[in-house]
């Protein structure tokens, strides 16, 4: 029998056995439980297929499990209770009063038992992929009590599996990739599907794989669900993607199973299988002859319908360029073609240049490894441009000699202009004999910042250059200025050359002494000697032999031993030098001789004359000391004598002095501002007036002092001002008085006094009974005073 035929009845075998195991309990199968052991008293449990079986079963004594002690249950979804199974007992006799318990896993929630009858029914959905199989206990108890009646048995219910879970690509969506130009059967990927229903039971988790969108290109193995290649030379430069639709359906593909389906996205990845290929097979470009090197000139490309690496290719001139002035670069984000200059190029030389270029892949062509390429012809046109002068030289170089003449021509500079038509230019000879160039059309110009001191002029038509300074070589050897040209009829076109000027030297300069000399010649100095080498130097041009060295020295010779300090001091000798050149040159130089004291070594002791005079032993810095002390002395006694002298002098001016004015001035110190105040001059005038005491300014304004009585002048009254008066006329007339004025102010203690007047002139009254009361009202200061002339009054009295 075929291998098909033979699944065909397997499958029919086991659906046969499927209806009969679900239709047992429809046909009032009755599983009846009771004790599985022989020493459990109140009866035993069997099953019986029926109630005439049941019957029977009764009356033994001892019985067992005639089946298993399992229900299988078909998983279901419906709404209503599906019965599972009858328990029963044998002490289920007569009008016993008992009640069947189930306990267990699910029991009361998913499974539920009459009491009375022991059905149990299945009251949810029984779903196998959630749970396979519950463990179950039922036991008969006392319905009044609730005490067991015999004890527990356990009993399995196994949820038979249906095919209700439909296949599913867990991983999907998928990508995949495969090379363009594969061959048929090349894989690309693979896909899972996974079925939840049981394997091991029936067909409900054998899947099968088809392939529902992606033909002709795609295919898909049925049991291993691996794609491949279905269509020859797919090239992915006509299409890149395709999108792939699989199923997978369960029962074995059979009618009546469940399927699930997945895209899968394919992606043909690049080779390099297209060449380069240039848009144009000729390019045409215009480029200033004035461009810069390195400056781009124009692009070229060549596509490539290939991506990534393969698309990238390199640029190269294989033709047209073998000056080299050329070069062509890839540009490595748009990969185009840079073409540009490698070096200057040149209307008037050449004005057009054909190239030919190749483009080439980088990678090679994956089937004879050779890389693909591609040519393509570039024309390039020179465009003439406004171009600056050309010096023939960057740099010339002239020389002129130091004592060339004002307006001397050095050289001279040319220049051309590269726009100028060769027809229009003649050249013509200098008159050193080189070539110039003449109708330039330029104009030449010295940058002064280069010639500060204005030293040299051009032409500005033809380049010479001249002297306008007189040169030295000796301050400057070399002159570096730059001259500019300019075109006539567009001064922006400049160029610019540099032109160095060497200074050639003559022989101006006479040789001198390298420095000043000042040579020694000692006293006791022997015939021959030599005194001082001396060396002259010249600041000529040592190419031309004008100078001196240390091999042109000479020395001077003493001639005799006969020379004194005493007799001359200081000699000098003059020296010609004279240079070697043409014409030579001389100068005289004097050299200082001295005559010297030296010791027995001929060591230079003293050269001064005066040294010579001195003690032997003497030196003179012990002579300076000395001189230093006896004039200090003499100083300090001069001051002494001075001293003594101002001490002695009297304060009397002799007659024999000037005359002058001295006023002698006697100060008493009193009571400061009150007693200058209160100091009046009339008072000296006339102590005792002519009408009473004069008011004074040391006592209050409202109180006046009357005069006492026996107090009034009398003829002996003395007037201060006649008095002063008659001093003065005294001094003017006397032979022995000084020769100056001399004021003498004498004042008056008052009168009235106990104790007599102290000053040499009498007072007018002897009385010396007076009355001392107006002391007291002098105030507080004479209060002390008023009462102590108060106190004696009194007791002069009493």
């Amino acid at each position: 029998m075929p291998r098909r035929s033979e699944e065909m009845l397997v499958d029919l075998w086991m659906s046969l056995l499927l209806v009969w195991i679900t239709c047992v309990p429809c046909v009032s199968m009755t599983p009846i439980i009771g004790p599985s052991k022989s020493t459990q008293t109140g009866g035993s449990a069997a099953v019986a297929s029926g109630p005439g079986e049941g019957q029977r079963l009764l009356s033994r004594a001892k019985r067992g499990w005639v089946w298993n002690q399992m229900f299988v249950l078909e998983e279901f979804s419906g709404p209503d209770p599906i019965l599972v199974g009858r328990l029963h007992t044998d002490l289920d006799v007569g009008g016993k009063n008992i009640k069947y318990v189930l306990a267990g896993e699910g029991a009361g929630t998913i499974f539920a038992i009459n009491e009375l009858t022991g059905d149990i029914h299945a009251m949810k959905r029984l779903d196998r992929e959630e749970k396979a199989e519950y463990t179950l206990t039922a036991q008969v108890v006392n319905a009044d009590n609730d005490q067991p009646l015999e004890p527990p048995s356990e009993f399995i219910i196994k949820v038979q599996d249906i095919n209700d879970n439909p296949p599913q690509f867990n991983e999907g969506p998928y990508r995949a990739s495969v090379p363009e130009m594969s061959g048929v059967g090349t894989p690309v990927t693979r896909v899972t599907a996974t079925d939840a229903d049981d394997p091991v039971y029936g067909n409900s988790a054998k899947l099968v794989y088809s392939i529902l969108e992606g033909q002709p290109y795609f295919s898909v193995d049925p049991n291993t669900a691996t794609i491949k290649i279905a269509l020859h030379a797919m090239d992915r430069e006509m299409r890149e993607e395709y999108l792939v639709v699989i199923q997978a359906k369960d029962m074995g593909g059979h009618m009546g199973g469940l399927s699930g389906t997945t895209t899968v996205t394919v992606t043909l990845t690049d080779v390099n299988d297209n060449p380069p290929k240039f848009s144009k097979s000729l390019y045409e470009f215009v480029i200033p002859e004035d461009l810069p090197i390195g400056k781009m000139g124009g692009k070229v490309k060549a596509n490539d319908r290939d991506i990534g690496d393969n698309a990238k290719s390199t640029y190269n001139i294989i033709e047209g360029d073998e000056q080299g002035m050329f070069e062509i670069v890839t540009d490595g984000q748009t990969q185009e073609g840079i073409l540009r200059l490698k070096k200057v190029i040149d209307f008037e030389s050449k004005r057009a240049y054909t190239l030919k270029v190749e483009a080439t892949n980088i990678r090679s062509e994956p089937s004879n490894g050779v890389p693909f390429k591609d040519t393509a012809t570039v024309k390039i046109v020179v465009e003439d441009s406004d171009e600056p002068p050309v010096f023939l030289k960057a740099v010339y170089l002239l020389e002129v000699n130091e004592n060339a003449p004002i307006n001397t021509v050095i050289g001279s500079v040319t220049a051309r202009d590269p726009d100028s038509s060769a027809s229009t230019v003649r050249i013509a000879k200098d008159a050193a004999g080189g070539f110039l160039m003449i109708d330039c059309n330029c104009r030449y110009f010295i940058d002064r910042h280069t010639d500060l001191e204005r030293q040299f002029n051009i032409n500005v038509d033809d380049g010479k250059i001249t002297l306008a300074k007189p040169l030295d070589r000796e301050t400057d050897m070399w002159h570096n200025i730059t001259v500019t040209a300019t075109e006539v009829r567009n001064h922006s076109q400049i160029s610019r050359a540099i032109v160095a000027i060497r200074v050639m030297d003559i022989n101006d300069n006479a040789p001198e002494f390298a420095t000043e000399y000042e040579a020694f010649l000692c006293e006791n100095g022997k015939p021959g000697q030599v005194i001082q080498t001396v060396s002259a130097v010249d600041k000529d041009d040592p190419i031309q032999g004008h100078y001196f060295d240390y091999h042109n020295s000479i020395s001077v010779l003493a001639k005799h031993d006969t020379f004194r300090r005493q007799k001359q001091e200081i000699y000098f000798l003059p020296i010609i030098v004279t240079d070697n050149g043409n014409p030579p040159m001389s100068s005289t130089n004097t050299l200082t001789i001295r005559v010297c004291g030296c010791s027995k070594d001929g060591i230079v002791q003293s050269c001064n004359v005066e040294a010579y005079v001195l003690p032997i032993g003497l030196s003179m810095g012990a002579l300076i000391a000395i001189l230093a002390c006896i004039i200090l002395l003499l100083v300090i006694v001069v001051l002494f004598v001075t001293l003594r002298r101002h001490k002695n002098e009297p304060l009397i001016i002799k007659d024999d002095e000037d005359v002058r004015e001295n006023i002698i001035r006697y100060d008493d110190e009193g009571g400061g501002e009150e007693d200058t105040e209160a100091f009046d001059i009339a008072t000296l005038q006339n102590p005792d007036g002519v009408n009473g005491y004069l008011p004074r300014k040391d006592i209050k304004p409202d109180l006046q002092f009357m005069p006492r009585a026996g107090q009034h002048s009398g003829p002996n009254g003395v007037d201060v001002d006649e008095f002063i008066n008659v001093r003065l006329h005294e001094a003017d007339n006397d032979a022995t008085a000084p020769p100056y004025d001399s004021i003498q102010i004498y004042g008056y203690e008052g009168r009235g006094s106990m104790a007599g007047s102290l000053s040499s002139l009498e007072t007018a009254s002897s009385d010396s009974d007076q009355n001392y009361d107006y002391l007291r009202e002098w105030g507080p200061r004479f209060r002390r005073l008023g009462e102590l002339y108060s106190v004696g009054e009194s007791d002069r009295e009493t």
